[in-house]
């Protein structure tokens, strides 16, 4: 299945900062620092993206993971307020346990897999983290996971089937 390319200037993005870390290189002359960050950019209509970026002052750390993240957008199915399935999301150590949830539920998930799924547009989900508590794994395996959703109307055509024959 091909992927649609998604335009980012399209789309109202917005933006949240999951982490930002300093980062040591020991060199000859002492030590050279940097700041790594990893923001996450959603419109909260079903497109989510993730980027990483690094330099020497904050401010900048930070445009430059924006600029990744809107090169990395994906486009998540939503059913209502939540997602069609339970899934699993994997990436390094890190795994995640996404289940979708009754209205009024609520977004219950922990901190990094919280911001991938509020700026998706899921309102009512559940998501556990069961591996790594590192933000970077969490959040790369979060979106692993709301990359493998399928419609029940893109199964149906897979298998050259009606939607009513497979919901029975």
């Amino acid at each position: 299945m091909r992927r649609k390319i998604i335009d980012a200037r399209q789309l109202d993005l917005k933006e949240k900062v999951v982490e930002v870390r300093r980062v040591t290189k020991v060199v000859k002359g002492g030590r050279n620092f940097r700041f790594a960050a990893l923001v996450v950019v959603g419109d909260e209509n079903g497109h989510v993206g993730i980027g990483t970026g690094k330099a020497m002052e904050v401010p900048d750390a930070i445009k430059k993971a924006v600029e990744d993240a809107k090169k990395n957008l994906i486009n998540v199915p939503i059913v209502g307020t939540t997602i069609p399935h339970e899934v699993h999301g994997h990436f390094g150590a890190g795994k995640i346990l996404v289940m979708p949830a009754k209205q009024g539920t609520g977004v219950i998930a922990g901190g990094p897999a919280r911001a991938v799924l509020e700026l998706a547009g899921l309102t009512d989900v559940r998501a556990k983290s069961l591996g790594t508590n590192n933000p970077r794994n969490m959040v790369n395996a979060t979106i692993e996971g709301l990359k493998s959703l399928k419609r029940a109307e893109d199964i149906a055509k897979l298998r050259g089937k009606k939607v009513e024959d497979l919901l029975g």
